[in-house]
Order: structure tokens, then C-alpha cells, then sequence
């Protein structure tokens, strides 16, 4: 499950637009929000994003590896 907030915040850090963000992962604005709102990435999207986002590994898993429990 992805940690939408803080894919949110990544995304703002990194000065880059959904738009763009879209363009370059060759998919929907809403694909993009879906993932925020925490929808599950495939493998290649995840490495799209840690790479335009430029996230560390530790980022990485905490926005896209780590399963919330309740």
C-alpha cells in the first residue's frame, strides 16, 4: 500500500508537476492520484517515481513498501 502523504510530500519537494510526472511514467493525471490516494504501484512504476522523485531506498519502502496495520 502506498503512503499517499508521503508521496505527496516527495512529489512537492521535487518541484515537478503531476503533468509531467504522468507524461514520463506514460500514464493518466489520475493514475498519478490514484497512487496518492493509495492505490498499489507495479514494480516498474515504482522505479519510475523513485528515480524522477530522486528517493533514496529508505524513502522508497517507506512510501511504497510499508503496510499500514491497524
Amino acid at each position: 500500500m502506498t503512503d499517499g502523504a508521503a508521496l505527496k510530500e516527495a512529489i512537492r519537494k521535487s518541484g515537478l508537476s503531476i503533468t509531467f510526472i504522468a507524461y514520463k511514467m506514460g500514464c493518466s493525471r489520475n493514475r498519478i492520484y490514484a497512487i496518492i490516494a493509495g492505490a498499489d504501484c507495479t514494480a516498474s512504476e515504482i522505479a519510475i517515481l523513485t528515480s524522477l522523485l530522486q528517493l533514496t531506498k529508505e524513502q522508497r519502502d517507506q512510501i511504497f513498501l510499508t503496510q499500514k496495520v491497524n
